[in-house]
């Protein structure tokens, strides 16, 4: 998940949105750079949506399922589950390339990219449109709800039948080690889907609205549009940041390698 967020800051802040501002007339600027560009942002963030289903998934087989623990959450599986993921997202974001056009043309050479008019009005680019949108992020969304129901679920029946053993066997009430991992288990699983899913409900609202309304170009930076649009758009690239912030907060080996990481270079540099 952290390196798919990164490459959605490399591609779609770095390479999309910053060299748009600050370095216009840039090899970035041709055509077919920017179009690949744009499917490559879009296949890192499909990427970094569809690894956090994954870690939901992953995290409700350690709890819930303890028969597939053994086999599922194994390294050899997650890297076939990642390279997977990415290589589908990939595939699937393939027809992005297709749906911009250049703005302009100078010395036979295409600069920018637009959207074609023909995405707007197709039927079959609106298939594609809400196809996009179904698999990012709505299907995620219910993806990660439900797992997270059954996860909850299946904590608090746990917790209920533990604490009632414990009681009649004389155990600690307040010192439970399993029940305390429980809980840091829960603090991750819900911090990490939770802020997914607040992060991207704006630019759902903003999708359904533009597709209801058939309003696809705004008048300037003070139009409604335009601000509703950069506002959710921020929102998700914040969601593709809060990852890595959240695993350092609540994993506690987490900080510990990231400590000796710099630790390491700080030692290294001064020999």
């Amino acid at each position: 998940m952290a390196g798919a967020d990164l490459l959605v800051v490399i591609f779609d802040v770095v390479l999309y949105r910053i060299s748009y501002i600050f370095f216009r007339g840039s090899f970035l600027d041709v055509t077919p750079v920017c179009r690949i560009i744009i499917v490559l942002l879009n296949a890192a963030t499909d990427s970094s949506v569809w690894l956090t289903v994954t870690f939901t998934f992953d995290r409700y087989v350690a709890v819930c399922c303890q028969k597939l623990k053994a086999k599922y959450c194994s390294r050899q599986t997650s890297a076939k589950v990642i390279a997977s993921v990415c290589v589908i997202s990939l595939l699937k974001c393939i027809p992005w390339y297709f749906v911009f056009g250049p703005r302009y043309t100078v010395s036979s050479v295409p600069w920018d990219c637009v959207v074609k008019p023909v995405y707007f009005s197709s039927p079959g680019w609106a298939v594609f449109a809400w196809l996009h949108r179904a698999f990012t992020p709505f299907l995620p969304f219910a993806l990660i709800l439900i797992l997270n129901i059954l996860t909850v679920k299946h904590v608090l029946e746990a917790s209920r039948a533990r604490r009632s053993f414990r009681n009649h066997s004389g155990g600690e009430k307040d010192d439970d080690p399993e029940m305390r991992n429980r809980r840091k288990s829960m603090v991750l699983l819900f911090a990490i889907s939770g802020s997914f899913i607040l992060l991207w409900m704006l630019g759902i609202l903003y999708f359904i609205l533009l597709r209801i309304t058939g309003v696809y170009y705004y008048k300037g930076p003070h139009d409604p549009v335009f601000i509703l649009q950069q506002t959710s758009r921020m929102l998700q690239l914040l969601s593709c940041c809060t990852n890595t912030c959240i695993y350092a907060i609540t994993q506690t080996k987490f900080r510990e390698e990231l400590k000796n990481a710099i630790l390491y270079l700080v030692f290294r540099f001064k020999k």
